[in-house]
């Protein structure tokens, strides 16, 4: 299995430790070898964990880092994965119109790169700033737009999140009944996948998680949390299943 592979599958399991330790190594390798792919990947893998510790500045110099070692090899397709580290770190500091700029440029050097997934990816992640600046239509049109390409694709890798959006956009419309129940979907879709969510992501739910809990009560939540981890995810969108 490449460094890639196995440090990504790593992060998405929530080892932690295994990813510092790839990294860590994969930098030393890389930089003996010149292979700066190499190195923009573990620096990158290493700016998840720090977000994922809920150290936003740390993981901000860490994507800096790898970016900058991304344009020293004038491969566009190397500054990809930094400058979407670099997004998500503006995103859950609050700095949301920063965000959506830079999820716009993300989007658009993806779609030069012919990377469907990557875009519908950070259409994902622009949703919810339009989402945090109150644009509750604009979010509703990105998320839909979304959740359609992920089940006509047939991405199953990201259907999990399509959960997390339906939970936050719920939660933002004061259906914290639905909100609960999406949030089951999330959890069995991420679950079944063997995955955590990635730490944005992780962060919405919490939120939408707490909120629910708020305004319906640890029962009730849990109640409507435990149908929703029973339905399957085209279902619980009102989609019809092949």
């Amino acid at each position: 299995m490449s460094f890639s592979n196995e440090v990504r599958s790593a992060f998405r399991r929530g080892e932690t430790d295994a990813v510092v330790r790839l990294s860590q190594a994969e930098i030393d390798r890389a930089q003996a070898a010149g292979d700066l792919a190499g190195e923009v990947e573990a620096r990158y893998a290493l700016a998840r964990v720090a977000i994922r510790g809920g150290d936003l500045s740390g993981g901000q110099v860490r994507a800096e880092e790898a970016l900058a070692v991304a344009l020293r090899s004038g491969d566009r397709a190397l500054e990809e994965r930094p400058r979407h580290v670099l997004a998500a770190v503006a995103r859950m500091s609050g700095d949301l119109a920063r965000a959506r700029d830079l999820y716009r440029e993300s989007i658009a050097l993806n779609e030069a790169l012919d990377r469907p997934e990557t875009v519908n990816s950070e259409y994902h992640n622009l949703a919810f700033c339009e989402l945090g600046l109150g644009n509750l239509d604009a979010a509703r049109t990105l998320f839909a737009a979304g959740r359609e390409r992920v089940f006509r694709n047939g991405w199953a890798e990201f259907v999990p999140y399509v959960g997390v959006a339906g939970a936050a956009l719920a939660s933002a419309e004061g259906d914290h009944a639905r909100a609960a129940r999406m949030v089951g979907v999330a959890d069995t879709a991420f679950a079944a996948r063997g995955q955590v969510p990635d730490p944005d992501d992780a962060a919405d739910l919490a939120a939408v998680r707490a909120a629910a809990v708020e305004a319906l009560g640890e029962s009730v939540f849990a109640e409507q949390y435990a149908q929703g981890r029973a339905l399957d995810p085209r279902e619980a969108f009102g989609e019809r299943r092949d």
